[in-house]
């Protein structure tokens, strides 16, 4: 049976971004119907952002209280990993995305469950389990299929049943044994998380962890994961995979052995658009589509198809995923009006990953980085200067953990004297970055940020210790 429906916006993915730009689009009156062939909700609320940091965060609640005299004479168990599974399980509603449709209807928009496919322009044909729905698109068609995990090209790795992501964050007992490959925020979390969780865990790392932040950040990782019993080997290559009934069996470059009953891999993710129909508008199938500011694809005749989140070839984060949703929200919504104008920094506009993207990785260590590094100032050819500081000086995170250690770094621009990146390495740091990152956006000078009055004793008053050091 084939039905055909006329709409004002068609999203293709109900995750986290699909969502928000539906319900900017949709919150101005047009008729909006999103389309999900899993769960509404998608990859961040069941098998990525939510579950992971729920894995994690008993880990670091226990491990908080260790660091303070008083507490750590109360703190004599271990933790209780199935009720950790079991917190984790309802932060996911045990992968039941009633709630999730329910808010949809709630918003006024409209959900056909099934797997949609372009077939040209403003047509998106979706093949549901009752049959097909024909949808057009009176303004426009959104893809925010999001991302899959990459398994590299390794002989017996497709066929060894691997774990990704997904199975990571979603697994119901904890592995005696786990080798994860990958050195980025997803190796470096859920080794950490199912470590404390009572996995005996082996993580292979080409070279260092955590590529691409402050060479500080991933060496501090990398000790503190060796702390907590992690065999942490570098300079890794996978030369075969294999399972059998005793386990998964990864054999190294160096013709080394690593077994393990789980073999996580953590080497990326690619968008998720293959089999969408993008050839149907003389797109490539499989690639990642450019876009500009305000979401529109590149490469498309008329100004009707958009993408956003992972499919978009911009940062793959979720928050600024939904960022950048809610501006082509607005973008869609006011075209549908008539012409606008789209300025740097406007509603429109998603200008953020230009200058100051946030990011934090939740291990115990937490690193919470925004804007650039010192290397990637120095390759933009801007005249910087370095400053660092020793986390553990400031009174406020004396208090937070007896022998506080980490570290803050801030690079500033000379010419401007504004800063254009930091980085906080340290026990609850991810609450110190937006301030940071409002600083970057808001490009202050450091003569107005000096008046910028930190509270005492909190660990904020990073700031003023950092300034000082500059010269202030």
């Amino acid at each position: 049976m084939s039905t055909q429906r006329e709409v004002d916006v068609v999203v293709i993915g109900a995750g986290a971004v699909g969502e928000n730009v539906a319900d900017r689009a949709g919150r101005t009156g047009l008729d909006v119907v999103v389309v999900e062939k899993e769960l509404v909700g998608g990859e961040c609320s069941y098998w990525a952002c939510m579950p992971s940091k729920a894995l994690l965060r008993s880990g670091q609640a226990l491990a908080a209280a260790q660091r303070l005299k008083g507490a750590a004479e109360a703190v004599t168990g271990s933790l209780d990993a199935a009720k950790v599974l079991e917190r984790r399980d309802g932060f996911t509603s045990g992968w039941d995305d009633s709630s999730q449709a329910k808010w949809l209807d709630s918003a006024g928009l409209g959900l056909v469950r099934g797997t949609a496919r372009l077939t040209g322009t403003r047509t998106v044909s979706v093949e549901t389990a009752e049959g097909t729905v024909e949808l057009t698109a009176r303004q426009a068609v959104v893809v925010s299929t999001g991302s899959v995990p990459v398994l590299p090209d390794v002989p017996g790795l497709a066929d060894s049943r691997v774990w990704t992501s997904r199975e990571a964050t979603s697994a119901k007992s904890v592995p005696a044994r786990l080798a994860v490959i990958g050195g980025g925020v997803v190796g470096c979390e859920l080794a950490q998380a199912w470590a404390r969780l009572g996995s005996q865990v082996t993580l292979l790392v080409r070279s260092g962890l955590l590529a691409g932040q402050e060479d500080f950040a991933g060496e501090m990782v990398a000790e503190a994961l060796r702390a907590d019993g992690i065999d942490v080997r570098t300079g890794a290559e996978l030369a075969r995979v294999s399972r059998d009934d005793s386990g998964v069996h990864v054999t190294l470059g160096d013709g080394s052995t690593v077994d393990a009953d789980e073999f996580l891999v953590a080497t990326g993710r690619r968008p998720a658009t293959s089999g969408i129909g993008l050839e149907t508008v003389g797109l490539q199938d499989g690639g990642s589509l450019e876009v500009d500011d305000t979401g529109l694809v590149a490469g498309v005749e008329g100004s009707w198809l958009y993408a956003t989140g992972d499919v978009s070839g911009r940062v793959k984060l979720t928050h600024q995923g939904k960022y950048d949703a809610r501006a082509t929200g607005d973008a869609i919504a006011a075209r549908a009006a008539g012409p606008i104008e789209t300025p740097p920094w406007s509603r429109y506009t998603a200008t953020a990953d230009h200058h100051a993207v946030p990011q934090v990785v939740f291990t115990d260590p937490e690193v919470a980085q925004v804007g650039l590094t010192a290397a990637q100032a120095r390759e933009q050819g801007l005249d910087v200067k370095v400053v660092d500081y020793d986390l553990g000086n400031v009174a406020g995170a004396s208090l937070v953990a007896d022998g506080y250690v980490g570290k803050a770094r801030m690079v500033v621009d000379e010419q401007r004297k504004v800063i254009v990146g930091v980085t906080f390495v340290g026990q609850d740091v991810a609450e110190l970055l937006h301030a940071a990152t409002v600083a970057i956006v808001g490009e202050v000078p450091l003569e107005r940020l000096w008046h910028a009055v930190p509270s005492y004793p909190t660990m904020s008053e990073v700031w003023l210790r950092l300034l000082e050091t500059y010269g202030l």
